[in-house]
């Protein structure tokens, strides 16, 4: 089964799966249709639209499978729970290991599949003892193994990455000889749910502003802040201090949970 999530890379991946020789069936991961009433738009649709295109296109089975509820407690749920705690998460690394490689992974292998595959620019390579490596993708402007650092030996050994042994301007030539309707569309960026909000409104939505002032190491104000979820170690913008030492600025616990 392949992720085909409406973007290019995924979609060559199918075809050169395809190409290969294996049995390959399309399946578009619904994970956050944003019902909430939040600001800015998760483009679901167009992309959902993209994949099935893709599938037909490529004449293969195509199926969406409905992972909201393990998204929403796996990822958005971790998510905000390390904002609130004052530290900046990752849910693109948590996203593949919990949903890519876990859920969806247990899904295809429930479904009498042997693999999932994805667009992502990572490789892997099977030991003589079975054990499973996990590497860099032939692009190095394109790599995403660190994205992928945290999946388990189980979750390696069941993955395929066809695109991570190319560079990304043969992969849309793969998506152009194979005639797939996403060979020009540009690459998304960002988080998948966030879609086209910033993040600062989207932790708004859910973590309310916790105001409090910015000091130096002698005490002297040197500013206001409206919350320390909304900044992350190391920020040089967005805080509205300008000209500060950052080697002399400390931030206080400014909330208490």
């Amino acid at each position: 089964m392949v992720g085909l999530s409406g973007g290019v890379d995924s979609s060559a991946a199918a075809a050169l799966l395809l190409e290969q020789g294996h049995e390959v069936v399309g399946g578009y991961m619904k994970n956050w249709i944003n019902e909430e009433g939040l600001p800015g738009d998760c483009p679901w649709e167009s992309d959902l639209d993209d994949a099935h295109a893709v599938a037909k296109a490529l004449g293969i089975e195509f199926r969406v499978v409905d992972l909201i509820d393990q998204y929403r407690e796996r990822i958005v749920d971790y998510l905000l729970e390390g904002y609130r705690d004052g530290v900046t998460p990752n849910p693109d690394v948590m996203c593949n290991r919990e949903m890519k490689f876990g859920v969806f992974l247990d899904y295809a292998l429930e479904q009498g599949f042997e693999a999932v595959g994805t667009g992502h620019y990572a490789r892997r390579r099977v030991r003589k003892d079975g054990r499973a490596d996990l590497l860099r993708g032939a692009d190095p402007n394109k790599d995403q193994s660190y994205f992928l650092a945290m999946m388990t030996q189980h979750q390696v050994k069941h993955a395929l990455f066809p695109a991570g042994e190319m560079l990304k301007p043969e992969v849309r030539e793969v998506a152009r000889r194979f005639n797939l309707p996403t060979a020009e569309k540009k690459d998304s960026q960002g988080i998948c749910f966030i879609g086209n909000i910033k993040m600062s409104d989207f932790l708004r939505h859910h973590v309310p502003d916790s105001p409090g002032e910015i000091v130096d190491l002698d005490g002297k104000v040197m500013g206001k802040h409206d919350g320390l979820h909304l900044y992350t170690l190391g920020q040089r913008k967005g805080h509205g201090v300008a000209s500060v030492s950052y080697t002399h600025l400390t931030l206080p616990t400014i909330y208490s949970v």
